[in-house]
Formats: structure tokens, sequence, C-alpha cells
């Protein structure tokens, strides 16, 4: 579609250099969505894995706990848990990927995992603990890998949509206009030497 501009050799410079400018910020665009593709292939490999290892990861502490609980039965296993002595807070903070705000989660630790004394309970109850503190710090790192997939995913959605903006409609615009113009303006260049003709005519036959 031809935009409704004046066909004047000032106008066609102006649409030069914004078709210019298109085309350059086109290029950069579609070279951080291939990028930003290509790291979050990566990411979510690495969640992949992540999730297939905390799955395993929870099996097995589930399984020591089971096995505690029966060893010591369901009232001294309740009994022992009862007074937890470990905190876990976490902060956020955040890093530039891409031009992607992605979060980093940190963990702020206070207390022993263990809340009771060793001397009625079984050892599979402090493998299940310890195993499990571990497993919070598997976790925290999955869901800091899941946000940053879903962030960097609405990025190269956001990028797809402006990519396209650029290539479908803006740049075929810009080049269509200043073809048009660039015609229009050869054509009155034509009509000036054919007219400035008719006049030597004119004058030579006086």
């Amino acid at each position: 579609m031809i935009a409704n501009v004046n066909a004047t050799r000032m106008e066609l410079l102006r649409l030069k250099k914004r078709l210019s400018l298109a085309k350059r910020g086109h290029k950069l665009l579609k070279d951080k969505q291939d990028e930003l593709m290509r790291q979050l292939m990566e990411i979510i490999d690495d969640v992949k894995e992540a999730r297939l290892e905390i799955e395993r990861e929870f099996q097995s502490i589930l399984q020591s706990f089971t096995i505690a609980k029966s060893k010591m039965g369901p009232h001294q296993a309740e009994e022992a848990l009862l007074f937890p002595t470990k905190k876990l807070s976490v902060s956020v903070t955040k890093k530039n990927l891409m031009s992607v705000r992605v979060p980093i989660y940190e963990r702020e630790v206070e207390g022993d995992i263990i809340p009771y004394g060793y001397l009625n309970t079984s050892g599979k109850m402090d493998d299940s603990l310890i195993n499990f503190e571990k497993f919070l710090e598997s976790l925290l790192n999955l869901a800091e890998k899941e946000k940053t997939v879903q962030l960097m995913a609405e990025e190269i959605e956001e990028t797809r949509r402006r990519v396209n903006a650029l290539e479908y409609k803006l740049i075929p615009e810009l080049e269509e206009t200043t073809k048009y113009i660039t015609m229009k303006l050869s054509e009155n260049e034509r009509s000036n030497i054919v007219r400035l003709m008719k006049v030597k005519d004119i004058v030579r036959s006086h």
C-alpha cells in the first residue's frame, strides 16, 4: 500500500532514510529472535532434565520418610517434626538476558533442618530431612529456570510480532511508496524537459 505523501525529492530522501532504518532494525530484531530461540531451547533442555531429577529426588525422599514413619510410628514421627527449627526465605533479584529481565532466586537459611534429638528417631528420618534440604535448592533452581523460560517465550513472541510488522507491513509500504515517488519525479522531469523543448521551439520560430 502506498502511503499518502507528497511526491517530492525531500519526501523521497526522508522515506529512503526510514526504509534503511527499518531494514537495519528488522535485521537486529531477527538476530535477537534467533538468539533468544537458541538460548530458550538450551534452557528447556535443562528444565526437562531438572524436572526428571526432582521427581527422582522427591520419590527417594518420600520413600525414606515412609520407612522412617513405619519404624517410629505415625504419632512419634509427627511429634518429632512438630516444632521445626529451620527457616527458609527467598529473595529475588534480576539479571539481564538478551534484554529480558529474568529472576535469580537466592535462599536465606536459618537454623537446622533436624529439629529433634537422635534418641528415639530413625536414621531414615535424618536422611529424608537432609535430602529434603537439598531438594529445596533443586526446586528453587527449577522454578528460576521455568520462570526464565516463560519470560523468554513472551519476549520471543513480542519480537516476532515486531519482526513481522516490519517485514510484511512497514518495509513493503516504504518500498512501494519510494518507488511511486521515484516514478512520479521521473515523470515530472520528463514533462519539464518536453515543456522546455516546446518553449525553445516557440522561441526559435520567432
